[in-house]
């Protein structure tokens, strides 16, 4: 089968566009009316062997712009995360059904030379191989980038880990919470005078998923000039450490060591939450015109011209004293008079909203950020929509996310070419499983 997935492999490169170098690259646009419809990832094939966060966001991501995604899991189990719970929805974590929209699963066990053949044949005729073992996990079963090299020398291959492929932590299982502490995300967050905290959402992982996602687009436009495939290390430390920014950049240039701020601004004063009649406001002041502006608001004009607080400098010299002044006029009002009173002023402002006031904002339905599916088994869902919208293309109806095996005998079918008779002895000898309906 492996020379059969080969042939395919090669059929499918008469459809791609040659780059300079007379490779494969990314799918032409074949003479369509609707172009406006055509997204730029159509004809791009995913092996996804990914599970848990930061990978299954990055695919789900290339699936939103037209890739074939196909999620590659465990047989009985699956991904970790779709026992993540509660909330379920019947079988379905909550969890699972927010990052994995847009794909295909297929259960393969991969500890079987079969399931490895299967994998290696999908792995030809598909331009992308995303996954997120510990390094040497697959090489140990012939999955490795060296292997599928030499039988998919076009695959963009990338290999998503805790803190890289090689040195002392590379064997190490890498979770966002630790990556997180590790590469100083946890150190400055949380209250000033507190104990560190974890971010409310896994952001390391996110931001993992966000590099890999881009990676891959980047891999996909290297081998468009090339021709040729390349392997992608991208690892939760890394991105954590390249997140920290300013903050990184505040010790590496004035060796400054970072502290919490709760929700404060090191370096802009004001800048954080505060504390109102009924809830809480947030206001960013990002120059001196803004300051007056704050000042005439809250009905403190003596503020603007207080040599304390002319400049950002003085503000945040005398930040202890300004923010006391400011947070005792805050409190006075409810959180609906403050924005009322800063509408229109130019000033960022906004309150601290809970999941429920989040998505009954006009601006979050105005953007579109409420995806609704119809899923096979847990009925209406509802997860968010994709964050990035494009002029010359439209974002479809999505797929919902997939039931453990619901697609392994199409995929060996309509994908890999297997008849019947094969397809039912990988099922009965356990290599692969294929979900019933319900």
């Amino acid at each position: 089968m492996l020379a059969a997935a080969a042939r395919l492999a090669a059929q499918r490169g008469t459809c791609l566009l040659s780059g300079p170098g007379g490779g494969r690259g990314l799918r032409s646009g074949r003479a369509r009316s609707d172009t406006d419809n055509m997204k730029p990832l159509e004809g791009i094939k995913i092996l996804d062997m990914t599970r848990v966060l930061a990978g299954p966001f990055a695919t789900m991501n290339l699936g939103d712009l037209g890739a074939e995604v196909i999620k590659v899991e465990r047989p009985g189990a699956g991904d970790d995360t779709r026992t993540w719970g509660p909330p379920f929805v019947g079988r379905e974590s909550a969890y699972f059904l927010s990052v994995n929209r847009n794909k295909k699963s297929i259960a393969v066990n991969i500890k079987d030379p079969k399931g490895v053949k299967i994998i290696k044949e999908l792995a030809a005729v598909c331009d992308v191989f995303v996954e997120n073992y510990v390094p040497g996990k697959l090489s140990a079963v012939g999955l490795g980038y060296e292997d599928i090299d030499k039988i998919a020398p076009h695959i963009i291959y990338c290999s998503i880990t805790g803190y890289g492929q090689t040195g002392p932590l590379s064997q190490r299982a890498g979770y966002d919470t630790v990556a997180s502490a590790f590469g100083g995300l946890m150190h400055i967050t949380g209250p000033k005078d507190g104990d560190p905290v974890r971010s409310g959402v896994a952001m390391t992982d996110l931001a993992t998923g966000l590099y890999a996602y881009g990676a891959i687009m980047a891999g996909l436009i290297q081998r468009y000039k090339t021709g040729k495939g390349l392997f992608i290390d991208c690892n939760l430390l890394s991105s954590q450490v390249a997140c920290l920014t300013h903050i990184a950049a505040n010790y590496l240039i004035g060796q400054k060591e970072a502290e919490r701020w709760g929700t404060a601004h090191v370096s802009i004063v004001p800048y954080q939450a505060f504390k109102t009649k009924d809830g809480f406001l947030v206001v960013g002041v990002g120059n001196n015109q803004q300051f007056a502006t704050v000042c005439k608001i809250l009905n403190l004009p003596e503020l603007i011209d207080d040599p304390k607080y002319k400049t950002n400098h003085l503000r945040v010299q005398n930040r202890k004293e300004l923010i006391k002044i400011l947070s005792a006029r805050f409190e006075k009002e409810m959180t609906s008079k403050w924005l009322y009173l800063f509408e229109g002023s130019g000033v960022a402002y906004g309150p601290i909203n809970n999941m429920k006031e989040v998505f009954a904002e006009p601006q979050v339905l105005h953007n579109d950020l409420i995806m609704e599916m119809k899923h096979p088994t847990a009925g209406k869902i509802a997860v968010p929509g994709p964050a990035v919208r494009y002029s010359k293309f439209k974002m479809s109806e999505a797929r919902p996310p997939p039931l453990l095996g619901q697609h392994t005998t199409h995929i060996l079918k309509e994908v890999l070419r297997y008849d019947d008779k094969a397809i039912g002895e990988l099922l009965s000898a356990g290599v692969v499983t294929q979900h019933e309906a319900e």
